[in-house]
């Protein structure tokens, strides 16, 4: 039985690896899982980085891929990089659209700064 060319991968495969080469470059300590699995992504699952906690997930949609920060609302933000989700208490979210073009140092300052709030937390 012949097997099924795998499919190439679109603007948002690609944005979700660089994001993933990008939280792994502010981070070399961050761990990925794979969790809460869902009809549109059912056997791979969410991808969620951690270091002392959940920093963040991504998730891949028609029009774009979010990344949201599980404690982005006590997250500095001074590059303004959260697009979405900034109605509630907890989490913020970075909404990528085709086309946009990641600021990468601003987004590794994020995270690490997502990861100095995970590890100060846990020492308090």
């Amino acid at each position: 039985m012949a097997q099924k060319p795998k499919p190439k991968a679109d603007w948002r495969d690609e944005t979700l690896d660089r994001i993933r080469a990008l939280i792994l470059e502010a981070d070399p300590e961050m761990i990925e899982e794979r969790k809460w699995r869902k009809p549109s992504n059912e056997m791979a699952g969410v991808p969620v980085w951690s270091h002392n906690g959940i920093v963040c997930t991504g998730e891949t949609y028609k029009n774009y891929v979010k990344m949201t920060f599980a404690k982005g609302a006590f997250v500095k933000d001074p590059s303004g990089l959260f697009n979405s989700s900034l109605e509630g208490n907890l989490r913020r979210a970075i909404d990528v659209h085709e086309g946009d073009k990641l600021v990468e140092k601003a987004l590794k300052a994020l995270i690490r700064a997502a990861v100095a709030l995970n590890t100060s937390s846990a020492r308090g």
